[in-house]
């Protein structure tokens, strides 16, 4: 890494240049050198990694904070100028030791007496007199290792403080891994609508199946062909779901609108159940991501009443105008006690948090229809969004 930063200085440095002139040339094109490499947000990305792998510092992943990549880049450039320094001081001493611990047994070896280190003049002796050459041979090599070690140890303490994350990173990292979070949770919830149509779907198309086993084979066996069609997209949801949630490359296929209730509309039919649709306004004009979620404020609303209030009289109107989208759906209980939903079940607290989220408004309950008589009261689900969040 001091290659590119060394060789610049010295051309800043040449020969015919005063010794003060030479010296500050050298220190600036360094210096300069240095800043040039720490300026990309990739050496910064790169430094993280290495001192990883190679020093186990534990350091997270840099985290995009828009606006302080100075700061970010200064500080990988005074770890690199840290890195090259203590690195080259750690290379020098490993070199010079290395080159101790085979001088020593060299001399001692080859017969010679005297020896010179740093000006000084050894003797060694002859003979076994002289193997006291193998101590400081060891020495070195201790003194190589030790050198290693201290400075591995020393920029491990120095890469947090140069290469970590910084107050406003960490709350980056933290709002990222709370974004993370919620599309997760939302994932999980779009699985829970689509499983659980699917689902009470698939039971009553093969309660239907039995009953007309003996009496319409050809029924039967459309109820059965319904099953599996509803099964199949199931499976496809739940391996696009849970491939998202394993962090794979998700599948590229688009996720169902309110362009795709007719064959959302058709599988209930298909059921046996009685469903009346009522499209008023053009849904071209619903946003796409207003669409989703009430395709599947639809699917859940339609899942929990085939569920709880049996197979007849389900009514679904939309409606677009004056800037909302207005989503109601009804199906009779045959009693004025109020809908309860399986333990754990999410369905309608599923719905208000799709349209909360949406600065819609929902309304859930049983409404009487007859001046009081049980018989005919309904359960309706009301659910109002605006077209635009600033509705």
């Amino acid at each position: 890494m001091s290659l590119p930063p060394l060789t610049a200085a010295v051309l800043f440095a040449p020969p015919k240049w005063p010794v003060e002139l030479r010296v500050l040339g050298f220190v600036l094109a360094f210096a300069l050198m240095t800043v040039v490499m720490g300026a990309p947000v990739t050496a910064r990305r790169v430094s993280v990694r290495l001192a990883n792998g190679l020093l186990r510092a534990g350091l997270p992943a840099p985290v995009d904070t828009t606006g302080r990549h100075w700061v970010d880049r200064s500080r990988t450039s005074v770890w690199l100028v840290l890195h090259m320094v203590l690195g080259g001081a750690v290379t020098a001493v490993s070199f010079v030791a290395a080159l101790g611990a085979v001088a020593f047994p060299s001399v001692w070896l080859g017969g010679e007496e005297r020896m010179a280190v740093f000006g000084l003049s050894l003797r060694i002796g002859e003979g076994w007199r002289g193997a006291w050459a193998l101590l400081p041979a060891v020495g070195c090599l201790a003194l190589a290792v030790a050198g290693t070690l201290g400075g591995a140890a020393v920029l491990r303490a120095l890469a947090p403080v140069f290469l970590g994350h910084r107050l406003g990173e960490r709350l980056a990292a933290a709002e990222e891994r709370m974004n993370l979070l919620a599309q997760q949770n939302r994932l999980a919830q779009e699985l829970h609508d689509s499983i659980g149509h699917t689902l009470t779907a698939s039971t009553i198309q093969a309660a239907v199946a039995v009953e007309l086993m003996g009496t319409d084979p050809a029924g039967a066996r459309r109820a059965l062909n319904s099953i599996e069609e509803t099964s199949r997209a199931a499976m496809d949801d739940l391996d696009h779901v849970l491939g998202m949630l394993r962090e794979e490359r998700p599948s590229t296929a688009p996720r169902p609108t309110l362009a795709d209730l007719d064959p959302l509309v058709e599988g209930v039919r298909g059921t046996g159940a009685e469903l009346a649709v009522e499209i008023r306004g053009d849904l071209a004009r619903v946003p796409a991501t207003v669409s989703r979620e009430a395709y599947r404020i639809v699917q859940e609303g339609l899942t929990n009443a085939m569920r709880h209030g049996g197979r007849g009289g389900i009514r679904l109107r939309t409606t677009v105008r004056d800037g909302w989208l207005e989503v109601e759906l009804t199906n009779p209980v045959g009693t004025g006690a109020p809908v309860r939903q399986r333990p754990g079940g999410r369905g309608v607290e599923g719905i208000k948090d799709r349209v909360r989220l949406l600065r819609g408004e929902t309304r859930a309950g049983v409404v009487d229809t007859a001046g009081g008589d049980a018989r005919e009261a309904l359960w309706r689900l009301l659910v109002r969004i605006p077209l635009r969040s600033g509705s």
